[in-house]
């Protein structure tokens, strides 16, 4: 057997209406959330609402900023999306409160089934918790669940769910030790 990309089928964005969607997104995206240009996060907010996204208070989205679909996204209070960063969620992707998502970090949902000739699409969705550190330039994928206050450090991949409480790093993925956390 061989891939044979002519046989896929796009299975997100089906009809008229999503599609359309999706292009006024596509032109919004570009001129506000794709720039340099420092659009104030309350304006910056209201247009993801506008879109369908569930948004808390105090949110700061940098510039450069790519949210695939907004009508797919939840973010908490104090959320923090750094430059660069790229959620790609053709699932849901859920952030709780004071999160910090840093500079070119991925949040993807998607990938394909390459066993399959058709390379079938396959989503799944991502939760983050409460207290999150995803250091630049880390990677999020489909299906994980990065647990209360867990830390993943600079420019590692998490393809399973991260413990509570725990800093990760390296390659493959190990937990390096126990998150501690001081008010001085």
């Amino acid at each position: 057997m061989k891939t044979d990309f002519s046989t896929f089928r796009d299975e997100v964005s089906p009809g008229f209406f999503r599609k359309f969607r999706y292009l006024i997104w596509l032109l919004v995206t570009n001129i506000i959330f794709t720039t340099n240009i420092p659009y104030p996060n309350g304006f910056k907010v209201w247009i993801l609402r506008t879109f369908g996204a569930k948004i808390g208070q105090k949110v700061v989205i940098k510039p450069w900023v790519k949210i695939k679909f907004p009508w797919n996204l939840t973010l908490g209070d104090h959320v923090w999306l750094g430059e660069e960063v790229w959620i790609d969620n053709i699932s849901m992707v859920t952030i709780q409160s004071h999160v910090c998502i840093s500079q070119g970090a991925l949040i993807i949902t998607g990938n394909h089934n390459y066993t399959k000739s058709y390379f079938p699409l396959i989503t799944k969705p991502i939760f983050i918790e409460e207290g999150v550190w995803v250091c630049a330039k880390a990677i999020v994928t489909g299906g994980v669940t990065l647990k209360n206050h867990s830390v993943l450090s600079l420019g590692c991949i998490a393809t399973k769910d991260l413990d509570s409480y725990y800093i990760y790093g390296n390659f493959p993925l190990e937990k390096i030790k126990p998150r501690t956390i001081s008010s001085i």
